[in-house]
């Protein structure tokens, strides 16, 4: 069977921009961006500075995003590349050094606020084991307390305790982040778990009875999701990935530039 390649050839920027670049514009295509805020941070080239993340500069629309505007940072808050020019959020900067700085096998940290994560947020429960797509998180997912805007420097410490080694987090009365690999286990974890969200607000104002799944059962199928990860991450093939990308590059093909 022949692969399709989810990346064109590119003389001009590298593949971690144009990956990044693509989960920006998949955020937007879906309906999950939100207006210049929230970002999606990746682990720069190596020639761009050692330690150093990808960002997206400020003022830009998740949809406007290219590879070649995407801000380069290192976890001092050192900006050491900036095409657009109009440095970085600080509340990104926040968030995305304290995870880059304190779990180096994260690659990708996505953060989104969406109307059914803010919403799920502000629930004291958290994702309800209520279905195939919420029982991916079933007991692994981490939960953060509100602390206000995040601009306080001091904040990393305490998010990055309440993270662990965990992949997903609810921003309580906030919003949703998740961690990968690669940018597409970042954006696949972010995708379900808004999906998730959603479906369970559809059954909580449904009118109809929740029939929740048990717990012998709903830790089973977040093993099994937990197997298909391990077969599809890091520098093994991702199917999945590789069809958002493809779509991505479809329908926004300036995100290369």
């Amino acid at each position: 069977m022949t692969q399709i390649s989810a990346i064109p050839s590119t003389d001009g920027q590298a593949k971690e921009r144009i990956e990044l670049a693509a989960a920006y514009r998949l955020i937007a295509h879906f309906n999950m961006d939100d207006s210049i805020f929230t970002h999606i941070s990746a682990k720069a080239p190596e020639d761009e500075g050692e330690n150093a993340f990808l960002i997206n500069p400020y003022g830009l629309r998740f949809d406007e995003v290219s590879a070649g505007t995407l801000a380069t940072v290192d976890i001092d808050g050192n900006i050491l590349r900036d095409a657009y020019g109009a440095g970085i959020n600080k509340a990104g900067f926040t968030i995305h050094s304290a995870v880059h700085a304190a779990r180096p096998d994260v690659h990708c940290v996505l953060h989104t606020h969406t109307s059914a994560g803010v919403a799920i947020s502000s629930m004291e429960e958290g994702i309800l084991p209520l279905n195939q797509w919420s029982l991916q998180f079933h007991n692994r997912t981490a939960f953060h307390d509100y602390e206000g805007i995040a601009l306080d420097l001091g904040e990393r410490e305490r998010l990055v305790a309440d993270l662990g080694d965990r992949n997903v987090m609810i921003l309580r009365n906030h919003g949703l982040l998740t961690c990968g690999r690669t940018v597409g286990e970042a954006f696949a974890l972010m995708f379900n778990l808004e999906r998730a969200c959603k479906a369970q607000l559809a059954i909580m104002s449904s009118g109809g009875t929740p029939r929740k799944i048990d717990a012998e059962l709903a830790e089973k199928t977040a093993q099994q999701y937990e197997s298909w990860d391990k077969h599809h991450s890091g520098n093994k093939p991702d199917p999945q990935w590789d069809a958002f990308q493809r779509l991505a590059i479809k329908h926004y093909p300036d995100l290369v530039n």
